[in-house]
């Protein structure tokens, strides 16, 4: 690994109550015969040093992964920056000297492939402590290269200052921001609602062509 592109173990956040979707776990909902939590390891898997899956409940629905299921280890679901600090944690304990990590929406079927180089590089260029994802001039906060040792920060954060917002949150960092095109597709679309669901399928589509 060069200096510029370190060790980064990948988060996949699946911690929502999905409540848009009537419940249940999105990653697991099928497009083109896929679940998208299987689509986004495999985007992932080859850029980050292992992954990581962030979710709440019984562990064993997403055994087949064969990934760490990390739970948050705050009540209440307060959302994806808890799922984030439990990541940046399990990492502080078990892979001790990892100084980078990865998170992502467990939802996104279609992120590229250049994910992890880009956002190394805009944290690189701009001497940042967190670099995000973009497209079409929007940013994506929960798609983010986090240092390790923030976690303090993040837990004081969200159990003080009771901040659960990840846009804020990162904002406060002055974070660098790596921007896709949107074109053919947004590589940050999600999966949010069954008409999403019906969206990704002809997006699947358009990309295999």
């Amino acid at each position: 690994m060069s200096p510029d592109r370190p060790p980064t173990p990948g988060l996949l956040l699946a911690g929502g109550l999905a409540e848009r979707m009537g419940g249940g776990d999105k990653p697991m909902r099928t497009i083109g015969g896929r679940s998208i939590l299987s689509r986004v390891v495999a985007r992932l898997a080859p850029q980050c040093d292992g992954l990581l899956l962030n979710a709440n409940g019984d562990p064993a629905r997403f055994a087949a992964h064969g990934l760490p299921v990390i739970a948050d280890d705050l009540p209440g679901y307060p959302g994806p920056l808890a799922g984030i600090l439990a990541g940046l944690d399990w990492l502080a304990d078990n892979r001790p000297g990892t100084e980078w990590m990865l998170s992502a929406a467990a939802d996104c079927p279609f992120l590229p492939h250049d994910l992890v180089a880009r956002l190394h590089a805009a944290r690189s260029g701009h001497n940042a402590r967190i670099a995000v994802a973009a497209s079409g001039g929007r940013r994506h906060p929960v798609v983010g290269l986090w240092p390790v040792d923030l976690r303090h920060d993040l837990r004081h954060a969200l159990t003080v200052e009771r901040r659960h917002a990840v846009g804020g949150f990162v904002a406060r960092h002055d974070a660098a921001v790596a921007n896709w095109p949107t074109v053919p597709l947004d590589p940050f679309f999600n999966a949010n609602t069954a008409e999403d669901i019906a969206e990704a399928e002809r997006l699947a589509a358009l990309e295999n062509r």
